[in-house]
């Protein structure tokens, strides 16, 4: 059987003659199938070179990502632990403000005296060491976790601070700590010998005596709980401070308050006079604690 012969012609330019090249089937065949392996060998190496391309810029982003990822992290870190430091200085800010405020006692004492210093540079940076992202992620989840139930903490103990001075405040407001009036003690609390007798009686507050008309002032916060007249205390008034605290004025040449007034320390309520049952110009001063008279200079400043 006769073999196929391919001839390939080629026409030169101008005058020179063609040129002629045959080539059986079998070698026509061999060359195009190299060819076509050969093209798609190519084409295949240089998928291959742009797939690689394309991955080592993914790789770089990848590592540009990670590497801010990592500072990002360590700045974390670098709060959490100024976090920490933070609530340590809480901790020992609560401790002294407890401590001038004689809050400290029993359980708390031991839970708050002989706590102080620095936290431990050691734990703070425990967490940078950790070569395992995940487990640094996961340690600083722990310190976050634990920090914030020491601010929830604290904020619990700030706010019975708060609530503590308010009543402090509340109750130095009330406390009648200074002179309705300036003058002589004539009188003083205790046991005595009546003035207008000599049987002995219990006198329940302090005689000052001055000069009729002089005002008398509030010693503390209040409200006006009674204006009456008593045939024993003449023109009165009685202020409620809270607390169960109260003070009484006697002998008032007038009262120049109303019941339900609110009173301030230093506020005036009445003018000293001689009303009832008296010898002199006096202002007659009781302080009254749950209902029981208490000596005044107790509280006097």
């Amino acid at each position: 059987m006769p073999r196929n012969i391919y001839t390939l012609l080629i026409l030169p330019k101008k005058d020179k003659s063609a040129k002629k090249i045959s080539m059986s089937g079998t070698l026509v065949w061999g060359v195009s199938i190299f060819v076509m392996v050969l093209v798609l060998f190519m084409s295949y190496l240089s998928y291959d070179y742009i797939h690689i391309r394309r991955e080592q810029a993914e790789l770089n982003r990848l590592k540009q990502q990670t590497a801010e990822q990592r500072r990002q992290i360590d700045g974390l870190v670098s709060k959490v632990d100024q976090f920490a430091v933070k609530m340590d200085e809480l901790r020992q800010v609560d401790q002294k403000i407890r401590i001038m405020a004689k809050l400290v006692v029993g359980k708390d004492k031991d839970q708050l005296l002989g706590i102080g210093g620095p936290v431990s540079e050691e734990n703070r940076l425990r967490s940078k060491v950790i070569a395992d992202d995940q487990a640094m992620i996961s340690v600083i989840g722990r310190q976050v976790e634990h920090l914030m139930d020491d601010a929830a903490v604290r904020e619990r103990s700030f706010t019975d601070l708060l609530i503590f001075l308010q009543r402090k405040k509340s109750l130095l407001a009330a406390t009648p700590s200074v002179w309705p009036v300036l003058g002589w003690v004539t009188s003083e609390f205790g046991k005595r010998l009546s003035p207008f007798g000599s049987e002995p009686e219990f006198h329940k507050g302090i005689d000052i005596a001055t000069r009729a008309g002089t005002p008398v002032h509030a010693p503390a916060d209040g409200i006006v709980a009674e204006v009456a007249y008593r045939h024993d205390l003449g023109q009165m008034v009685r202020i409620d401070h809270g607390h169960g605290i109260s003070t009484l004025f006697g002998h008032l040449s007038r009262a120049i308050v109303r019941n339900g007034t609110t009173v301030r320390k230093g506020d005036r309520i009445g003018l000293v006079g001689n009303t009832g049952r008296s010898t002199g110009s006096h202002l007659h001063y009781t302080v009254n604690m749950n209902g029981v008279a208490v000596n005044p200079r107790k509280y006097l400043n």
